[in-house]
């Protein structure tokens, strides 16, 4: 396709001599004229990115084509052409045909040879024309086309119309340094609307796209309107552009200035003998960094840096990264140290002050301080990790042991931190970079060796931002810690002389090569015993003090206290329970504010008077010696309880079933008994048959509170037997243990609990393994004293001690063996005492 563009008008005086002598060779070619049906026929040329208006004039560059010999022969002719433009935008423009239906009458000038090898010419636009038909045989296309006559009548509103589009211009020419000023007064002296619109579009920045739909638009009033429509919206961007080069161009100069006065000063002080501000600074921070105890790496890394910092201008962005890096090398304690208090006897007392029970991980405490006040060769810190439900005391007991140490205590919550840079933090080349959370709790510990606890490390998650428990890996391994690498300082940190403990309420979701590294230490919930100890020693004062209550004005008794523990917590810890007294105190000082006479001995009638109905009801032993009812002993976070286990049977096809929210473990704890069962028929006196023609329904109550373990295994084969031979169960006697398809007893765990329990529920004695009987000894003398434990290894010896000795059985159901026969009606009701309903 032909080129054709616009010149750029600019050159010496010469070049606007010939420029004026070509516009005058312009108006030497007339109008074309019109035949009797007004039509002209003139060669046509394709305008492409260029649209021409009437009455102005615009140099244009040519390239050899159909354009060029089109020109040549209306110069030849002394006529005008006919612009075209191809249709590019439908929707626009929707008449038919390749080329627009509004073309543009225009005469070009004397051609004149460029560089290049293209020409150059003057064209000057003369009439809009509406396009008739384009005769595309020849070597170019001549085109008939139809004047549009343009009415010139100038009413008041197409006058205030011209004056609007006259102020817009103004405005425009003012803020466009594009536009010469003398485009206003050629504005200002123009009469005819339609002109005045022609030369405004001409001389503002509009898209061809723009331009060819003005040029479209015949009459006049309406392209005004669409020439002060498009004026508007270029003023807008023209007073945005001036705001913004306006506060660019302030700032700038404010800078220079700012540069001015700083270097006005530097030559002052440079005169005074002071000196810089900027030197002296970088001066007090090389004193800073040779007067640190810093290691050679450390002290290395931040003189290079302030080497950097004296090559930059003070104003560089990158000076307060460096700044903010030299900042944290010079506040972290690399050295500095806290000293230990080794006496055991003290550490000992301080323990026992803030916290009761707790054995073993007081004992863990005293062997590390008893150690350390040897002073081996190799010293190592312990990295402890506290397991229990919440409430037990972990957090706390850290604290307790950094004063007992004299350490500095820390902590740092990990219940939630998905983000591995949380521990490592993050790289200097990222805008606001930190060094992680460890770091920044060193900094804010102040010395090496604090006792740094890690809460809620069973709580981390993992995302594609990477794992923090890897990270912690290192931070947790001795053989490591003494060189941790933080990604913001790059830097090898020692933390082998912290003490450091986590906390987590289980393990299962530690990854295990975390858990390696740590040395587990089991909190395990308070039995009720313990909990009153708590709370007549820590939690009754702290409460009272808090209430504004004195010393001696208020004394809660122990059975009040024990109805508290018992029907009003339901939980591992003591925080309920802290609750509870809480609003005992406080129903006590408000009747104390109010002058009223108040209680000063809580007891079981006044608790359930100040906290209302006991919200939880303790499972109690059974009142009579009942058939198939056995009493199993759990264990729960929250202590030990008691588990009845019932056992039904019925008239059915053999099935086993087993209700009341059972685990797995506990339902093939169920099948094992059963199993047991019935390889023990023959012994027990029971008809193998029997088994073809009954069901069996085992269920544990409380069916909403799920239970699990095989634990449960001997009560659930007694409850068997004594449905099957109707021997009834001794009411005071509880069991625990597994069973194998054998009868051996097994041992099991949470022993001290379900003893308590057992002891709480008012049984007597309690059947458990014989291999437990080594865990007795953390059991209270007390509680052993009023029950009488009975060690077994096998079924037979629980069936001994649990049930009634064996008595003549009822007649059951017969059962006919013989397949030839037909099976006869049942001549016996089961409801004969055959089985037993809880």
């Amino acid at each position: 396709m032909d080129d054709w563009n616009t010149g750029n008008g600019n050159g010496n005086d010469d070049y606007n001599a010939a420029m004026h002598q070509r516009t005058e060779e312009l108006y030497r070619i007339p109008n074309a004229v019109s035949d009797d049906q007004g039509i002209i026929e003139l060669p046509g040329v394709v305008l492409t990115d260029l649209v021409i208006f009437p009455r102005l004039t615009l140099p244009v560059f040519l390239t050899a084509g159909p354009n060029l010999l089109a020109i040549e022969e209306a110069q030849e002719n002394m006529e005008p052409v006919i612009g075209l433009m191809k249709r590019e935008w439908e929707l626009d423009f929707p008449e038919s045909g390749k080329y627009l239906g509004i073309g543009i009458e225009m005469v070009v000038g004397r051609l004149l040879s460029v560089a290049d090898g293209n020409s150059s010419a003057l064209v000057q636009g003369r009439r809009r024309v509406e396009i008739i038909e384009v005769l595309e045989d020849g070597p170019f296309p001549r085109v008939r086309a139809r004047v549009v006559e343009e009415a010139i009548r100038v009413t008041r509103r197409v006058d205030a119309l011209m004056r609007t589009t006259r102020d817009l211009f103004e405005r425009c020419v003012q803020l466009d340094r594009s536009l010469p000023e003398e485009a206003h007064l050629v504005a200002m002296n123009i009469n005819e609307p339609g002109w005045l619109s022609d030369m405004i579009c001409t001389s503002i920045s509009l898209s061809i796209h723009e331009r060819q739909k003005l040029l479209m638009i015949v009459d006049p009033e309406e392209r005004l309107k669409r020439v002060n429509w498009l004026l508007a919206q270029e003023l807008d961007v023209l007073q945005l552009e001036d705001e913004i080069q306006t506060r660019v161009q302030s700032e700038v100069d404010r800078s220079q200035r700012e540069f001015y006065l700083r270097e006005q000063m530097k030559a002052i002080q440079t005169e005074l003998g002071e000196g810089d501000i900027w030197t002296r600074e970088i001066n007090e921070l090389k004193e800073k960094i040779q007067t640190a105890e810093l290691p050679a790496e450390a002290k290395t890394a931040a003189l290079k840096e302030i080497e950097r910092l004296n090559q930059m201008p003070q104003m560089a962005p990158e000076v307060g990264i460096i700044r903010t890096y030299l900042d944290w090398i010079l506040e972290l304690p690399w050295n500095t140290a806290t000293e230990d208090n080794l006496d055991v006897k003290h550490a000992a007392k301080i323990l026992d002050n803030y916290h009761y029970g707790l054995g073993k991980a007081k004992d863990r405490i005293l062997e590390y301080i008893a150690v350390r006040s040897l002073k081996p060769k190799k010293d190592r810190q312990p990295i402890l990790c506290f397991v229990g439900p919440p409430g037990t005391g972990k957090t706390s007991l850290g604290r307790s042991i950094a004063e007992a140490l004299g350490r500095k205590f820390v902590r740092l919550s990990l219940g939630g931190v998905r983000d591995e840079a949380e521990i490592r933090g993050h790289r200097r080349t990222y805008i606001g970079a930190l060094p992680g959370r460890i770091l920044q709790t060193m900094r804010r510990a102040g010395s090496i060796n604090p006792l740094f606890m890690l809460d809620e490390i069973d709580k981390l998650g993992a995302d594609f931002r990477g794992d923090p428990s890897a990270a912690l890996l290192e931070v947790l391994d001795p053989e490591q810690n003494n060189s941790f690498s933080d990604h913001y300082l790059e830097l090898s940190f020692d933390l082998s002389k912290v003490m450091f403990i986590t906390t987590a309420n289980s393990v299962s979701t530690i990854p295990p090569a975390l858990l390696d590294r740590m040395e587990l230490i089991e909190f395990p919930g308070y039995i009720e015993e313990e909990k009153v100890e708590i709370a007549r020693r820590f939690l009754i004062p702290r409460q009272m003090e808090e209430s504004g209550l004195d010393e001696g004005e208020m004394t809660i008794q122990e059975p009040a206290l024990r109805k508290i523990v018992r029907e009003y917590t339901y939980e591992a810890g003591v925080r309920n329970l802290e609750r509870e007294i809480g609003r005992t105190c406080r129903k006590v000082a408000r009747m104390k504010s109010e002058k009223k006479k108040f209680p000063r001995f809580i007891t079981p009638s006044i608790v359930e008077k100040f906290l209302g109905p006991p919200e939880f009801l303790l499972t109690e032993a059974e009142r009579t010696d009942e058939v198939g009812v056995a009493t199993a002993i759990a264990w729960t976070e929250n202590g030990g309880e008691i588990m009845p286990v019932e056992v039904l049977i019925m008239e059915g096809k053999g099935n086993l079933q087993i209700t009341g929210q059972v685990g797995e473990v506990m339902q093939e704890s169920a099948q094992a008994a059963f199993s047991y069962l019935k390889s023990r028929c023959r012994e027990l006196d029971i008809d193998p048959g029997e088994f073809e023609h009954l069901d069996i329904h085992i269920h544990i109550p409380e069916g909403a509170i799920p239970k699990d373990g095989p634990s449960a295994g001997i009560t659930i084969a007694t409850s068997l037997i004594s449905a099957f031979t109707e021997r009834p169960i001794y009411k005071d006697v509880g069991m625990t243990g597994e069973i194998t398809l054998r009868g051996r007893v097994l041992p099991i765990g949470g022993l001290k609990e379900k003893i308590l329990a057992a002891h709480r529920s008012g049984l007597k004695r309690v059947i458990l393994p014989e291999r437990n009987i080594k865990d007795l000894v953390d059991v209270p003398k007390k509680v052993l004293s009023d029950i009488k434990v009975i060690p077994v290894t096998h079924m037979d010896q629980v069936l001994d001690v649990a049930l009634h000795p064996p008595v003549e059985r009822k007649q059951r159901l017969k059962i006919e063996t013989k397949k030839t026969s037909k099976k006869s009606p049942a001549k016996d009701s089961l409801t004969e005492g055959s089985t037993t309903k809880a």
